[in-house]
């Protein structure tokens, strides 16, 4: 992987509810003209995820693993309908 950025922020945007969130252009997606773009951006949502699953630290590590690899797959190209095609959703 290059030029992503992943980072923890504490609440996803106002009205969603999200545990994670890929912003960026695929690499599935991207052509030749793509040069000179800032990085990708992966978003980890400490408050939603604490909320959850804070009160079993095993489970909360789990799920964190869990949602910042679903959230490379979108890096890659990886659709949600295809990963749970794969048992990954």
């Amino acid at each position: 992987m290059g030029n992503v950025e992943i980072v923890v922020e504490d609440e996803p945007p106002a009205g969603q509810r999200l545990l994670g969130l890929y912003q960026g252009v695929p690499l599935t997606k991207r052509t030749t003209a793509y040069s000179a773009v800032l990085p990708d951006k992966i978003s980890i949502f400490r408050g939603p995820l604490t909320r959850l699953f804070g009160a079993d630290p095993s489970r909360l590590h789990r799920e964190i693993k869990h949602v910042v690899l679903h959230e490379i797959a979108h890096h890659f190209g990886i659709s949600d309908e295809r990963l749970v095609e794969l048992d990954r959703y």
